[in-house]
């Protein structure tokens, strides 16, 4: 007898073995190991060991089958991937069982999920013979209605015949019970496959299939146990089960607690389609950001499995500014080098705390995209974003959301915001193609990468060019992650009056939208007190509007100082937190001049044209515009320097540019504030016409300027500026004639864009000198007198100077300057050195120096001074 019964075991374990089946296409051949049969030229296994249709013909249906007896207590698991909208010509059927090879067949019977149809559903169909199809079980619809369908599908048949249909749109690792029913019309099967129904080309070749497996089906002997618990709202939670849980154990409230002095809900009520899914309402609110647990006691699956004891953790959760940040993005594909041809940015979750991206938004700046899905964001984990045909392809490398009217983004740089489901800014990314600081790289194919997300307000210092191979990292920790903290403190820059009851204050960076909210932290000096309202202005928030209780006076000159603010990662203003404010007057002529030009820069340079405001006013930028004169003569190329209000106060220079850290990095610049980046006016290398607009079209001020207006002896004035000599003397500022300029002084780097000029003179007669401290130079690099300082000081600018050291008996042992341009003011230092840089012999030393200019002038120095070495 033992005998007899274990043979029958091996029989029914070689029949259930024979009956199981499973196909992932990774030996890249669907003809053997297990063998399809049907339309076989109408399927490829492509390059990701993919099952696809390869049929191209206009309505057209085609199948694949292959042999399986598992019929009865079976359980049957597949992935599709529609890229495409299904539509009622437009579709496919899995038969999960059926009588014979050829599925195509009026006489062919047995069972079949439908993906896609009319209502765009996942739907279980019976097949009777002949044409004859019923609907057992009718999935929810509209699930399919995107064009890119990636779903993986389970359907279960126990000993008493029912089934059950289940989804995971997305392959989240979480079903969606589609329904239950009960057929015992077939209970047999010699084959399992696959049907396409296409229309027209564009469906062609966009059917994908994977990871298929029947087995039989084991009897649920599992309680069911909680998936995920969400907050819907302050008081409203949904909680998840594993599968579908029993109408009236799910439906009583005591079955479920919350801690935290929560307690039992108010109501529970069970989904109407998805019958593992649950709403509870609470009478008690959900503190926001809060570690909440859901305890569940006594609810049932279908087959009288009871939970018990089960629990899980959720909170209520407000997303505030940088909780969520753009990571990295890919603006410009091509050439490719490893990811595909599309665009997209991917999103980092910086909390301890699940969000849920349902109804979030991404903007440039020009467009937004449409609403997110639903999509539980975990702590500390990525999600690319990116177009429905864009996601399709990017599905490979990990979790993926489609948005409708996803933003172009430039290659050049782009303004992008993420906005929550309220429309509040989350982040801001304002990039440029510089932040690859890779010009290979920067030329396309590659990401640009946040290196800290703890700094996420940062420009530039924390950006990089991905150094993956395959050119980025989408959903996947950043290939130049790194500790990159933020140090400094916020600096106000300026403050700017709207009208005499509100102001602008302009920062530095982007602050925390919550603490600049805060109108006690700015006050106005001269009794106009603390601020009354203070609304942070997005989506960057690196400026502030004030409303303020008493108005500005016209002509008086206030300050504003801010205190407590923070940036965005939480550093405190520091001392830089003052600024000039008053209200505007109107420009008028001469108010603002031309006070500086250059307009023949290097190659890598840029022009820049330098204004002063010689009036008692506060000018507002907004109406002020930089032009040219085209060939005929006509002011073209009007160029305003501000869309926002700018204040130039009286005394204050202001330098426009298109890049201002070209202009820092070949010039000296002493106020980095001073400046205005703006496309200006093209300026000729050799002449043309800076001009200077009000808002009227009124000429403030013009200036003709010419190469030859240099000094005459400079070889080469490339990146040499022109300056005003006098911007004070009303007598020169209308004819802007060449006497009232004068090329830069070679002792300033030949320019001062943001301070005063080099070849300032005023009408004074100021007698030049020469002076040289100190009177004994020990050169050894003691820090003690190591060199001599040459200071000069003449009547006007143009002056040459010639500088020659000579020993006691005459002889010359340095040419220290020669032919050297000098400004009103400067100096030269002598290190103690002899021409060849050797040591020169202790002694008395005469320092010979001669000056002279254009018009003639010359004048000689003689300063002695004594060489020591100390012993």
């Amino acid at each position: 007898m033992r005998k007899l019964v274990c043979c029958f075991l091996l029989f029914i374990i070689g029949m259930h073995g024979k009956a199981q089946f499973s196909d992932n296409f990774s030996d890249g051949d669907f003809t053997n190991n297990p063998t399809w049969t049907g339309n076989t030229a109408d399927f490829i296994v492509n390059a990701a060991q993919q099952l696809q249709s390869n049929n191209t013909i206009p309505n057209a249906g085609f199948y694949l089958s292959t042999s399986n007896t598992l019929a009865s207590t079976a359980e049957w698991t597949f992935t599709v991937n529609l890229t495409f909208n299904p539509s009622n010509a437009n579709y496919v059927d899995v038969f999960l069982t059926a009588n014979a090879s050829d599925l195509t067949a009026a006489a062919t019977t047995g069972y079949f999920v439908r993906i896609g149809g009319t209502t765009d559903e996942v739907s279980l169909f019976r097949k009777d013979a002949g044409t004859a199809t019923t609907k057992i079980i009718d999935g929810v619809d509209g699930i399919l209605n995107t064009s890119n369908n990636l779903i993986k599908i389970k359907v279960t048949r126990n000993a008493s015949n029912v089934f059950t249909l289940l989804r995971d749109a997305g392959i989240t690792g979480n079903f969606f019970n589609e329904g239950i029913a009960t057929d015992a019309t077939f209970t047999s099967s010699s084959f399992f496959g696959i049907v396409v129904r296409q229309s027209t080309s564009t469906f062609f070749q966009r059917h994908f299939f994977d990871d298929i497996e029947i087995k039989p089906f084991v009897p649920d002997v599992t309680p069911p146990a909680i998936t995920s618990v969400v907050a819907i709202s302050n008081n409203s939670a949904d909680v998840l089960f594993t599968e579908a849980v029993e109408l009236l154990s799910s439906q009583q409230a005591a079955n479920y607690a919350v801690n935290n002095g929560i307690g039992f809900p108010n109501s529970a009520t069970r989904d109407a389609i998805n019958l593992a899914l649950v709403h509870l309402v609470f009478t008690s609110t959900f503190p926001n950001r809060t570690a909440l647990q859901l305890t569940v006691n006594g609810v049932r699956d279908f087959s009288g499995n009871t939970l018990n004891n089960g629990s899980a953790n959720f909170a209520f959760f407000t997303a505030a500014q940088y909780d969520v940040v753009i990571d990295e993005l890919m603006a410009d594909p091509t050439p490719l080098v490893g990811l595909p041809n599309v665009e997209w940015i991917e999103l980092k979750n910086t909390t301890a705390f699940n969000i849920n991206l349902r109804g979030w938004r991404i903007s440039d700046a020009s467009s937004q995209s449409g609403p997110m899905p639903a999509y539980i964001l975990k702590a500390d984990s990525f999600v690319m974003v990116a177009s429905a045909s864009a996601a399709a392809s990017l599905a490979a490398f990990g979790p993926v959301i489609s948005v409708s009217s996803f933003p172009s983004l430039d290659n050049a740089g782009d303004l992008l915001t993420l906005y929550s489901n309220t429309n509040a800014t989350v982040h801001h990314v304002a990039y440029k193609d510089s932040w690859y600081q890779n010009e290979l790289k920067k030329d396309g194919g590659w990401t640009l990468e946040m290196i800290d997300t703890k700094n996420p307000c940062a420009g530039i210092s924390n950006w990089r060019a991905s150094t993956n191979p395959i050119g980025g990292t989408p959903a996947k920790v950043n290939a130049v992650n790194g500790n990159n903290p933020d140090a400094a403190a916020p600096a106000l820059v300026r403050a700017a009056a709207n009208n005499p009851l509100s102001i602008t204050l302009v920062f530095n960076e982007n602050l925390d939208s919550t603490r600049a909210a805060l109108a006690s932290r700015y006050s106005i000096s001269d009794g106009i007190g603390t601020a009354v309202i203070a609304l942070p202005i997005g989506p960057s928030f690196s400026s502030v509007q004030l409303t303020l209780s008493s108005p500005l006076v016209m002509g008086k000159i206030y300050t504003v100082t801010v205190t407590g603010i923070t940036d965005c990662t939480g550093n405190v203003i520091g001392n830089i937190n003052a600024s000039k404010l008053g209200l505007f007057e109107n420009l008028q002529p001469f108010d603002v001049i031309v006070n500086e030009i250059l307009f023949n820069p290097t190659a890598s340079g840029t022009d820049y044209v330098e204004l002063y405001n010689r009036s008692k006013k506060i000018i507002n930028l907004k109406n002020a515009y930089l032009a040219n004169r085209n060939t005929a003569g006509t002011v073209s190329s009007i160029t305003q320097l501000s869309p926002t209000d700018f204040a130039l106060f009286p005394g204050e220079f202001i330098v426009a540019t298109k890049d201002k850290a070209i202009v820092q990095k070949d010039f000296i610049t002493l106020n980095n504030n001073a400046f205005i980046e703006v496309n200006i006016p093209s300026y000729s290398d050799d002449k043309g016409n800076v001009i200077l607009l009000n808002e009227q079209g009124i000429i403030i001020d013009e200036i003709s300027y010419s190469d030859k207006w240099h000094f005459a002896l400079i070889a080469n004035t490339e990146a040499v500026a022109l300056e005003r000599i006098n911007y004070e003397d009303t007598a020169l500022l209308p004819s802007a004639q060449q006497k009232n300029w004068h090329s830069a002084a070679s002792s300033a780097g030949f320019g001062t864009p943001t301070y005063k000029n080099s070849q300032y003179s005023t009408t004074e007669n100021v007698a030049g000198e020469i002076s040289v401290t100190p009177a004994i130079v020990s050169p050894d690099n003691d820090g003690n007198d190591d060199f001599a300082t040459i200071t000069y000081s003449f009547p006007e600018p143009g002056y040459v100077a010639n500088i020659t050291i000579f020993d006691g008996g005459g002889r010359p042992v340095r040419f220290l300057q020669r032919n050297a341009l000098n400004g009103l003011q400067g100096f030269y230092r002598w290190d103690g050195l002899g021409e060849k840089q050797q040591k020169l012999p202790v002694g008395i030393y005469i320092i010979y120096t001669e000056v002279f200019n254009l018009a003639g002038k010359t004048k000689r120095f003689k300063n002695t001074i004594v060489l020591a070495r100390r012993q």
